[in-house]
């Protein structure tokens, strides 16, 4: 495990804060070495998520941590929002299903991205998606 902060959290409030949420969680999966396309995959569902608490949730925060499973070590992320909830979490994660102007591919796409997916919303509760990518 990294000898560096093994925790810690992101504001994210606007665009500029997807970019830095992306940049921290390629440091981070540099740290735990992951391979290059498990870093890839990391970061894209980050950014995929870091964009629906912006746009979906009117922002929120993103919180990391380095965990470990017996001999496994891991990165796993929070995105935790207190906007609307999700009405209907079984349709929302259907691929091609958009609330808005996207592709529909942002929780579905994060799910298959990452090792550990979890989601936990309800209507005027807001969300919070947590993920694991295990080395």
């Amino acid at each position: 495990m990294p000898a560096a902060e093994s925790a810690g959290a992101l504001p994210i409030r606007g665009e500029s804060d997807i970019v830095l949420a992306r940049q921290l969680v390629r440091r981070l999966t540099q740290e735990l070495r992951f391979s290059l396309v498990d870093q890839t995959k990391m970061i894209t569902a980050a950014s995929e998520l870091s964009r629906n608490t912006l746009i979906y949730g009117g922002g929120g925060e993103m919180t990391w941590q380095f965990v470990q499973a017996g001999v496994r070590t891991g990165l796993q992320l929070a995105f935790i929002d207190q906007g609307p909830g999700i009405p209907d979490l079984e349709l929302a994660m259907k691929d091609g299903w958009t609330s808005g102007n996207g592709l529909g591919m942002g929780l579905s796409g994060s799910k298959r991205l990452v090792n550990d997916f979890e989601i936990d919303s309800a209507p005027g509760r807001g969300t919070r998606v947590t993920i694991t990518r295990w080395k």
